[in-house]
């Protein structure tokens, strides 16, 4: 069976207290995201990062404060959930060469990973038999990402304690409507037992 982590938008903006658009508490899955990411590298299971890339005046920012604006500290990832081994694909036409990076970063624009022009390309390149997602914020991106996942009509798997909600009732509520919707909730530690 080939599984696909994904490590949904942990970068600065979202995760640290001084970041632009910080998720409260989100400090605390830095290390199981590191875990989680390390662990797929060690194991061989392909790991794809999601990550906002923002132009200076993008369209998101009439809902959202500014955020992840390319080239910006805030934009980047702490440096625990980068491994070494990593390609960076942007939103475009065409697909870099992926066969040798132990991390697929991939750029966005939306809040919906399933927007992006390299996602279903990228996908259909893995051929995964499965989904593990885990990041930032639950009820937006995670919750949007794990949503596209499953109507790929594969097992996807939720870690509950390597995701971080913007409010927790409505992180609550999005959990649950992923699980009546297919997706298993699972811990870290249930995840590490899962290999290549």
């Amino acid at each position: 069976m080939r599984n696909v982590f994904f490590d949904i938008d942990t970068q600065l903006d979202f995760v640290t207290p001084a970041g632009a658009l910080y998720a409260p508490g989100a400090e605390r899955i830095i290390a199981v995201v590191a875990q989680l990411n390390r662990h797929a590298g060690a194991s061989g299971i392909v790991l794809i990062s999601t990550t906002d890339a923002h132009a200076e005046n993008d369209a998101e920012f009439g809902q959202w404060p500014p955020h992840c604006v390319a080239g910006t500290l805030g934009q980047h990832k702490p440096q625990a959930t980068l491994l070494e081994k990593s390609v960076v694909v942007p939103n475009r036409d065409g697909l870099p060469d992926t066969a040798d990076a132990a991390q697929i970063i991939v750029e966005k624009q939306t809040v919906d990973l399933f927007e992006t022009l390299t996602i279903a390309p990228l996908l259909e390149r893995l051929g995964a038999d499965r989904f593990v997602v885990y990041g930032v914020v639950t009820e937006v991106c995670v919750w949007r990402a794990a949503r596209g996942l499953l109507r790929r009509g594969k097992p996807v798997t939720i870690v509950t304690d390597a995701v971080q909600a913007l409010r927790p009732e409505a992180g609550e509520r999005a959990l649950a409507e992923l699980r009546t919707t297919g997706a298993t909730l699972a811990t870290v530690s249930e995840v590490q037992r899962i290999g290549a």
